[in-house]
């Protein structure tokens, strides 16, 4: 496993949780949803993900599109 399919699986369930957030207790959750997708838009341009970060730190291997 790599840092890249790490960050799209968190990714993916952070807004299936949120969706499911939404519908269940509030729509104000779909800030989450929001946030994660701004988060993943300024990654595709900048390289710089925080989560990437964290998880080279604790010694996942890094992939191609977050590499060290």
């Amino acid at each position: 496993m790599n840092i890249d399919r790490l960050v799209m699986r968190f990714a993916g369930s952070m807004v299936i949780v949120s969706v499911l957030l939404t519908y269940y207790v509030s729509p104000w959750w779909l800030l989450l949803t929001l946030f994660v997708g701004l988060n993943l838009l300024q990654a595709s341009f900048t390289g710089f993900c925080p989560l990437a970060k964290i998880l080279r730190r604790l010694g996942v291997a890094p992939g191609s599109a977050f590499p060290k």
